[in-house]
């Protein structure tokens, strides 16, 4: 799967959609596939402050826990509550599903993700 050039990357493997001053978090193609079927998403709270690099939610697989890592800092604005109920949305379309919007405290942190074409890079060398 291509990863979209609308969004710019981290190297723990989420991706950032910017949106004005809100920033939208969700999980790669690379990400979902490592992780094998999607079970259950604890979602993070709405209007909790997050820093960069800080865990913002944890995904549990049938095959492991992982921390998912917010890129940005900021407060909760919104989750995606339908990953309560239908979390296997993360791996039949991870670029369309997001996780949590955040309200950028500091939006120069996008500047330091990297771009689609970098991430794709990135990843080949992880195969």
């Amino acid at each position: 799967m291509e990863n979209p050039e609308d969004r710019k990357y981290s190297k723990t493997h989420e991706w950032c959609k910017v949106e004005g001053d809100i920033a939208v978090i969700g999980i790669s193609d690379f990400a979902q596939h490592s992780l094998t079927d999607i079970v259950f998403v604890e979602l993070p709270e709405v209007g909790k402050q997050i820093e960069a690099g800080k865990q913002l939610c944890v995904v549990e697989s049938v095959k492991s826990v992982s921390d998912v890592f917010s890129s940005i800092s900021g407060e909760i604005v919104e989750v995606n509550k339908e990953l309560e109920e239908n979390p296997e949305k993360l791996n039949e379309s991870p670029f369309e599903t997001w996780i949590a919007k955040i309200k950028m405290s500091n939006p120069a942190e996008v500047d330091s993700l990297i771009s689609a074409k970098d991430y794709s890079e990135f990843v080949k060398g992880l195969e």
